[in-house]
C-alpha cells in the first residue's frame, strides 16, 4: 500500500507495545512526552490580563516536578501506523453522502462508516470502530493514503515502517517485529466544519481499522517478559479496546491473560492503564470485574469512556443515555468515586486501584485514594495545559488562540449533599474531599482552531503521570 505519500508525522509514539524508553534523570519532561504523544466569563481583550491569560500564569507558577521522578517507562502494547487526513474529504472521495447518523458497534461496509461518522462528527464526538471487511478497509486505506494533506502518525506490533521511524531511544524488543504494519485511519474534523446539513459543534476525530494483531494482544506476554530486564519505576499499558473486534471467547481469553500477565509484573511498579472508545458492554464489564481494575494502579479515560463504564457495570448515573453537552462535573465526581470505592484500594479488599485522571474537552478530574499519590495539583494542571498547546501545536499556551468554556461554577456531587465551588482563574485548581478520596479539578484552555485531535488523550495522560509522584505501599 502506498500509506506514503505525504510527510511522515514522526515524534509521538502512542503507548506502544513492547517499546521502552530510558529516561534519565537530567532529561526535560519533553522527553517523556514525545513518546506519549491525543470558563465562559466575561469577555475580555486575549492577553496577559484575559481570564485565559491569568489562569495560563497561574498554572505556569503550579506546575513543579515531584520530587521523586520515574526514570524508566515501559510502554506497551497497543502500536499502530496512524494515517491522518480530513474526514469530509475522504467521505466525498468514496462517493459517500452525509445521510441519517447511526452508530455502529462494529463497521461492515462503506455505508457503516458513513453512518458512523455522521453520528459522531454531528455529536462533536471522538470514537474508534473495527471495520471488519479487511478487502474493503485496504481499498479505503489505500484512497486515504493517496489523498493530499494525509499524514502519518507513529503512535505493538512493529512493522518496517514503525520501526524505521521510531527515536534511537526507544527499545524494541526483536520478538515484537513482524512483517506487516497495522493501519489505523485517523479522520479528522473541525468545529463548525460542514458536509450538507451536518455541522460538527468541536474539532475531534473518528478513527476506524482492521488491527487484527493489536486485537489480538499478540505482544502482551513479550512486553511482560521484557520487563524483568529493563526494571522500569512504571509501566503503561493500552490497546483492550482493540479486542472488541475478536470473538467472544477469544476476549474471555486474553482478558485471563492479560490479568495474569499484570500479575507478573513486579510488585511496586505502579501500571496505568488507558482506555479508549468502545461499545461493547460485555466486554467492559469484564474488565471492570474480571480483576484488570484492581490488577491496575492508575487509570485515564474521557467521558464517553466513563459514561460507558458506569452503564456497564450499572454504577451511578448509569440511566443517562448521553451527556448532554459539557459532562457535569458532580456527576463526573459521583462515577469517579464509585469506582475508586467498589474497585479501588481499601483494607479489605485487594486492588492496586488508587489513582484517575478523567478528562474531557473543557476541564480535567484527578481523582485519588489519599495516601498513595503526591504532586497531584501539578500533575492535573500540567494535563490539562498540554491540551491547549498539543491542540494549537504551541510549545506554550497561546491567551488569544483559547478559550476557557468550563462551567463557571459547580457542585461536587449529584447523589448527595455536595459543595459549589465558583471557578477563580488566578487559582484554577479547585480540591475537595470524600470519604478518604481527593478530587482536583482545573478548566482546560481550549484551542479555538486545533491543529491537531489525535493522541491528545495520550499527551495529557502522560503529562499527568510525569508530573505524579507515586508513594511507596505502606
Amino acid at each position: 500500500m502506498a500509506l506514503w505519500r505525504g510527510s511522515a508525522y514522526a515524534g509521538f509514539l502512542a503507548l506502544a507495545v513492547g517499546c521502552v524508553l530510558l529516561l534519565e534523570p537530567q532529561l526535560p519532561g519533553s522527553a517523556l512526552r514525545s513518546l506519549w504523544s491525543s470558563l465562559q466569563l466575561a469577555p475580555a481583550p486575549p492577553g496577559p490580563g484575559s481570564p485565559e491569560g491569568r489562569l495560563a500564569a497561574a498554572w505556569d507558577a503550579l506546575i513543579v516536578r515531584p520530587a521523586r521522578r520515574w526514570r524508566r517507562v515501559a510502554v506497551g502494547v497497543n502500536a499502530c501506523v496512524d494515517v491522518v487526513l480530513s474526514g469530509v474529504k475522504l467521505l466525498q472521495a468514496l462517493s459517500l453522502n452525509p445521510g441519517n447518523g447511526k452508530d455502529h458497534s462494529i463497521l461492515h461496509s462503506r455505508t457503516d462508516l458513513e453512518e458512523a461518522f455522521v453520528h459522531f462528527m454531528g455529536k462533536g464526538a471522538a470514537a474508534e470502530r473495527f471495520f471488519s471487511d479487511k478487502e474493503a478497509f485496504q481499498d479505503i486505506a489505500q484512497m486515504a493514503s493517496e489523498l493530499p494533506g494525509a499524514q502519518v502518525l507513529l503512535c505493538g506490533p512493529v512493522g518496517p515502517k514503525l520501526h524505521e521511524l521510531l527515536d534511537d531511544n526507544v527499545f524494541v524488543p526483536p520478538e515484537s517485529l513482524q512483517e506487516m504494519d497495522e493501519f489505523h485511519l485517523i479522520l479528522e474534523y473541525q468545529a463548525g466544519e460542514e458536509w450538507g446539513r451536518l455541522k460538527a459543534p468541536h474539532a475531534n476525530r473518528f478513527i476506524f481499522s482492521h488491527d487484527l494483531s493489536n486485537g489480538a494482544m499478540n505482544m502482551l506476554e513479550v512486553f511482560v517478559s521484557s520487563l524483568e530486564e529493563f526494571q522500569p519505576d512504571l509501566v503503561v499499558l493500552s490497546g483492550l479496546h482493540m479486542m472488541e473486534g475478536q470473538s467472544k471467547e477469544l476476549q474471555r481469553k486474553r482478558l485471563l491473560e492479560v490479568v495474569t500477565s499484570i500479575s507478573d509484573i513486579p510488585t511496586g511498579v505502579p501500571v496505568h492503564l488507558e482506555l479508549a472508545s468502545m461499545t461493547n458492554r460485555e466486554l467492559m464489564r469484564s474488565i471492570v470485574h474480571q480483576q484488570v481494575f484492581p490488577a491496575v494502579t492508575s487509570l485515564g479515560l474521557n467521558e464517553q469512556e466513563l459514561l460507558f463504564l458506569s452503564q456497564a457495570a450499572s454504577g451511578p448515573h448509569s440511566s443517562l443515555s448521553s451527556w448532554n453537552g459539557v459532562p457535569d462535573v458532580g456527576m463526573v465526581s459521583d462515577i469517579l468515586f464509585w469506582i475508586l470505592k467498589e474497585h479501588g484500594r481499601s483494607k479489605g479488599r485487594a486492588s492496586d486501584l488508587t489513582r484517575i485522571h478523567f478528562h474531557t474537552l473543557v476541564y480535567h478530574i484527578l481523582a485519588t485514594i489519599d495516601g498513595h499519590w503526591a504532586n497531584q495539583l501539578a500533575a492535573v494542571a500540567a494535563g490539562a495545559r498540554v491540551a491547549g498547546t498539543q491542540a494549537c501545536a504551541t510549545e506554550a499556551i497561546d491567551a488569544s488562540r483559547v478559550s476557557l468554556r468550563a462551567p463557571p461554577e459547580f457542585m461536587t456531587s449529584r447523589s448527595e449533599a455536595g459543595a459549589r465551588i465558583v471557578i477563580n482563574p488566578n487559582e484554577p485548581v479547585a480540591e475537595w474531599h470524600r470519604e478518604g478520596i481527593s478530587f482536583h479539578f482545573t478548566p482546560v484552555l481550549v484551542c479555538k482552531d486545533p491543529i491537531r485531535t489525535v493522541g491528545l488523550g495520550d499527551a495529557i495522560s502522560a503529562e499527568g503521570l510525569f508530573y505524579s509522584e507515586a508513594r511507596p505501599h505502606s
